[in-house]
């Protein structure tokens, strides 16, 4: 009985008993790694990420012509490698070059560079790693899943992955299925239920489906929400991102992954508007790990690092986020929830 009464206490002083929320500290997601200080999705970014003290760790996955899973953001290798200079005519007709036409032999001989504009050579975020020096290499998931596992157990620690599929419908278009071997990579390395510290996440919602009830996967699945309205293989966002939506979603994942700009916005003067989507999306018990914090492109309005997490953490209580300062995020929290939200 007084152990009871105990943790009813505990969990009012967190604010979270009406929700049914857990009184845990909020979960931090290197998105590509340590992205804000080294190339994306590099073993340098995931190392420093690691070190930094994140729990988990994202993989964007694409495949290349040999079926090998490529950690790459995009399914184009344009904006992140010199492949317009290794191979200048292996573009195809949209004048982009395709993940999915090299070898992994191929892939291997580019260099990975911050990511760039196409069309002018700029960099997106000129405040970071500077271009053309050190050298990165594109990584396999294999090479990427070995790394993260050797440091745990190096380390004692149990830092999870956070593998998203990308593009699954344009992958089946050109007769390759990214999902089946994403997940036949997890099942290898032992990434097989809710148990395990894994998510996997996705932007096309029938995908999601296939992944859950045609593939059988029985982790932690997250549904990415676009803060656009459709989605180019027609999933119905707007939808998706409303209560009926939301309850609907609850029916097969676990989690949803909205832009910052779903959950809070800052008005002219400074101040957050936090939206009841968070609210919602906890009324349905739908874990919420919203992206991306960027401290060098903080959203419209937003006066600071600092009102950013603030807003995230505190206002609208979100369950962790994707960042691309893993360590700011880490020290934010320790410094101003330091026991638990």
């Amino acid at each position: 009985m007084k152990k009871t009464i105990a943790l009813a206490i505990l969990a009012a002083a967190c604010g979270l008993l009406a929700a049914g929320h857990i009184c845990a500290k909020p979960e931090v997601i290197a998105h590509r790694g340590a992205s804000g200080y080294l190339p994306e999705h590099t073993l340098a970014a995931k190392a420093m990420a690691y070190a930094a003290g994140v729990d988990f760790l994202e993989q964007d996955v694409v495949l290349s012509k040999d079926n090998v899973p490529i950690v790459s953001h995009d399914v184009h290798l344009d904006t992140v490698t010199d492949v317009a200079k290794v191979f200048p005519d292996r573009k195809r007709a949209d004048g982009r070059y395709y993940v999915l036409d090299f070898t992994l032999a191929e892939l291997k001989q580019l260099r990975v560079t911050e990511r760039f504009d196409r069309k002018t050579g700029k960099r997106v975020l000129p405040n970071r790693f500077p271009a053309g020096l050190a050298e990165f290499r594109l990584v396999t998931m294999e090479e990427d899943l070995q790394l993260i596992q050797g440091l745990n157990k190096s380390t004692g620690r149990n830092v999870g992955i956070y593998p998203e599929i990308k593009q699954p419908r344009w992958h089946r278009e050109q007769g390759y299925d990214v999902s089946r071997v994403v997940l036949d990579v997890l099942k290898r390395y032992g990434y097989q239920t809710k148990a395990d510290a894994c998510w996997v996440q996705c932007f096309e919602y029938d995908e999601v489906l296939r992944v859950r009830n045609e593939l059988g996967w029985r982790g932690r699945l997250l549904m990415l929400l676009s803060p656009k309205d459709k989605g180019s293989d027609g999933t119905d966002f707007a939808f998706l991102r409303s209560p009926a939506g939301l309850a609907k979603l609850a029916e097969t994942v676990d989690g949803v992954g909205p832009d910052i700009s779903t959950i809070v916005k800052w008005n002219k003067d400074g101040k957050a508007v936090v939206s009841d989507f968070a609210k919602n999306a906890r009324a349905h018990k739908l874990t919420l790990h919203p992206y991306t914090i960027r401290i060098d492109a903080l959203p419209k309005n937003c006066p600071s690092s600092d009102a950013l997490h603030a807003a995230l953490f505190r206002d609208a209580d979100v369950d962790g986020m994707f960042t691309d300062f893993g360590d700011v995020t880490v020290q934010w929290i320790k410094a101003n929830m330091p026991a638990s939200r």
